[in-house]
């Protein structure tokens, strides 16, 4: 099996009013991994969410909950789930969102791929990837934030901002996870950027991306516009270290002939 070869698999699934949701996704990731395990991250759902994953804990060994003091963001979540992780020794932890848009049926693959990988993308603008039920104008929002961020920063992915993926456990260990403050989009920009900056093997496996039928989607325009500006400053900062490394390879042929 996929996991006895990896490490224990932990799925963090971070959660904020989300109690129609997550049930459902949660079987549907057993029924395609039944090996892995969830931690629930919760922050303080009002709607009973949290009280939810309790149950659900109870009546599985393979769930587990983290209650979060409140809101605080995907990104502080997440990293508490990575923390949580590393600490009871899993081998694997996966991001996948807890409205049923990332599909679990595409985990096997994606752990399939981190047998030759560090960390593997579930992406949905490598080919065979697609999105369903979204506007036109959200595609166009997606691809072309992923187009000024593999420009910017000089990195070769595809869906750079998505956030189904699929870490080793010593991936996480070796990313310096203590200087992160990025949201949304763009933790996940700052997370991949940094796997690739330090020499780790970044893979991309297509996912049909569902747009969510249930609950409020918690994309905003402030997300957006952190992203936009701090990968513009991560870009400039990098600048000189990309040119630099383009004169070092334009000079290797001449150095070869001489």
């Amino acid at each position: 099996m996929t996991g006895e070869e990896l490490g224990r698999v932990l799925v963090v699934v971070p959660t904020y009013d989300e109690i129609h949701n997550l049930e459902p996704v949660v079987e549907r990731l057993f029924a395609a991994v039944p090996e892995a395990e969830v931690l629930v991250a919760d922050d303080a759902s009002p709607d009973g969410t949290g009280e939810l994953a309790d149950r659900m804990a109870a009546a599985d060994p393979r769930v587990h909950v983290l209650h979060r003091a409140g809101k605080e963001g995907l990104g502080a979540a997440y990293l508490a789930g990575f923390a949580w992780a590393i600490e009871r020794g899993y081998g694997v932890v996966v991001e996948m969102d807890a409205d049923g848009s990332h599909p679990p049926e595409a985990l096997p693959q994606m752990l399939e791929r981190l047998r030759t990988s560090d960390l593997v993308l579930g992406s949905r603008w490598v080919p065979g990837g697609a999105v369903v039920n979204w506007p036109r104008s959200r595609e166009v929002l997606s691809r072309g934030g992923n187009l000024y961020t593999r420009l910017v920063l000089g990195v070769h992915l595809r869906d750079v901002t998505g956030g189904y993926r699929a870490f080793r456990a010593a991936t996480l260990r070796g990313l310096s996870l203590e200087g992160v403050q990025s949201q949304g989009y763009c933790f996940q920009v700052d997370l991949a950027w940094r796997a690739v900056r330090s020499g780790y093997r970044v893979a991309e496996v297509p996912i049909t991306f569902v747009e969510r039928e249930r609950g409020e989607s918690k994309m905003s325009q402030a997300i957006v516009v952190e992203a936009l500006w701090r990968v513009t400053l991560w870009g400039v900062r990098d600048l000189p270290r990309r040119l630099l490394r383009r004169l070092q390879a334009l000079a290797q042929p001449r150095l070869r002939e001489s």
